[in-house]
């Protein structure tokens, strides 16, 4: 069985070059959570036998095995190893979810898992990724911007512009009481300069200010990029049911850009009684799928319903529900096909308020769903993300 002993993560920095974060390498990101995870045991370096990061965008600083490089630079010793995922917004679950499978399988006794991303630093699509940039691909495949995909899916399934806008004012209305709460305050860990100086103790990017009125001024983000693009004409192509793309989604209901880190300590029972630490939570199931690729962003709701299966477990079992903010019809359709109140997802808000730093966002969202389990006094919760290419993932926790 696996569990978690730790949760660490940074704050979220706005993802530009005038963000807080601008001036760390990702690697520094990475060290500084790897170095916080002595907090319970000053022993867990000695002990951890291996390291799987999720980074998406692998190039220059970010490339060449972030999670060795990461490891070297907080002083662990030459005997833990490191590998680095990449399954697009989905990274850093899948890092989570290979550890945990080491773990149950008896192969590793103490692992982390985690994710990190410098969008600020390193930009989205610095690795002229084909699904971006090969027409091949692109034509051949019906691949279309993830926002259009976002639009998409709001345009097939009924979802208006207000009720769009309604969900992001409700994002940024919950991450800024929770901030104000403090209920991010157990794993959240200022980061720090190479001179000790704290550069950001909070996600930069909560806007308190946000207003119905102020989401509605704001122009559709994909509309021009859809019409002059032709990938309105794609879309419809795959979706000849549908007349048009209707295009509601912009910068205030899709999710922020940020930099940021996240990073676990999973292990089995008895390396926690050596090192005298007592696990929060378990692993009960994890899922992966693959789903049609021009539409792309529905992925969660098969994920779930594969990870609930093989828990033995029914949606009414969950507790909590961390669905990634990508867009927000995606939590949305995530709760109308799977029958999920609102009150209990994304309960603190989500990526539209607090940003997606990519490869660390699925680590981020399972020690945000720990720490509200605990805080709320509940049992079991789901983390999902929608990914790039047409993919979902899902992993079922339950605290201990």
């Amino acid at each position: 069985m696996a569990y978690i002993y730790d949760a660490v993560r940074t704050p979220r920095g706005k993802g530009k070059k005038d963000g807080a974060l601008f001036t760390l390498k990702a690697s520094h990101l990475l060290s500084q959570t790897f170095k916080a995870l002595e907090r319970n045991s000053p022993l867990v370096p000695q002990y951890v036998e291996d390291a799987v990061v999720g980074c998406v965008t692998q190039v220059r600083e970010q490339s060449g095995d972030i999670a060795k490089v990461g490891l070297m630079q907080a002083g662990y010793p030459d005997s833990v190893a490191g590998a680095t995922v990449a399954r697009f917004c989905g990274s850093g679950l899948e890092a989570v979810n290979i550890a945990a499978a080491y773990i149950m399988a008896g192969q590793m006794d103490l692992m982390i898992a985690g994710g990190v991303e410098s969008m600020s630093r390193v930009p989205l699509g610095t690795d002229g990724s084909s699904l971006l940039y090969d027409p091949e691909m692109i034509m051949g495949h019906h691949i279309i911007p993830q926002g259009i995909s976002a639009d998409l899916i709001a345009t097939k399934y009924g979802y208006s512009r207000s009720e769009l806008d309604q969900y992001a004012f409700n994002s940024q209305q919950r991450a800024t009481l929770a901030w104000e709460q403090n209920r991010f305050q157990p794993s959240v860990l200022p980061v720090e300069d190479i001179n000790g100086e704290v550069l950001l103790e909070k996600d930069e990017i909560v806007r308190p200010s946000t207003t119905l009125e102020g989401l509605a001024a704001l122009k559709p983000s994909f509309e021009k990029m859809g019409s002059l693009a032709g990938f309105d004409a794609m879309a419809i192509q795959r979706y000849p049911e549908l007349e048009k793309v209707t295009h509601v989604h912009h910068a205030g209901n899709s999710s922020g850009i940020v930099d940021g880190a996240a990073v676990l300590l999973l292990g089995n029972r008895s390396i926690g009684e050596v090192l005298g630490m007592q696990p929060r939570a378990r692993i009960r199931s994890t899922a992966i799928v693959g789903t049609e690729p021009t539409i792309m962003l529905t992925g969660p709701v098969p994920a779930t319903q594969k990870a609930l299966k093989k828990a033995g477990m029914e949606i009414g079992d969950i507790d909590l529900f961390e669905v990634n903010e990508a867009f927000a019809v995606v939590p949305y359709y995530f709760m109308d096909q799977l029958n999920v109140t609102p009150e209990k997802v994304n309960v603190n808000g989500g990526a539209i308020a607090m940003g997606h730093p990519l490869g660390a966002t699925g680590a981020l969202l399972v020690g945000t769903l720990l720490d509200e389990l605990e805080r709320r006094q509940l049992s079991t919760g789901l983390v999902t993300l929608c990914i790039g290419g047409g993919m979902g993932i899902a992993t079922v926790i339950e605290r201990c």
